[in-house]
């Protein structure tokens, strides 16, 4: 799966798991990383990669758009 990435820690997670996370597929690749998920990773790790993902992704919208998200 892409997931969105500070471009810091994106080179960072590439070294530490080389072959797992790898420079995002068909994207921007200082920003995104393409993360194998196939019992590789530890599941706490992958957890908190799309959980920064999203809140990064969500950081990026118009202000009306992350209200609407807000909403229950």
């Amino acid at each position: 799966m892409n997931l969105k990435c500070d471009p810091d820690d994106a080179v960072r997670l590439r070294g530490e798991h080389p072959g797992l996370i790898v420079p995002g597929y068909h994207m921007n690749k200082r920003h995104w990383n393409t993360v194998t998920v196939d019992g590789g990773l530890p599941d706490r790790l992958v957890r908190e990669l799309v959980e920064d993902s999203y809140d990064l992704v969500v950081a990026g919208l118009p202000r009306a758009q992350r209200l609407r998200l807000d909403r229950p």
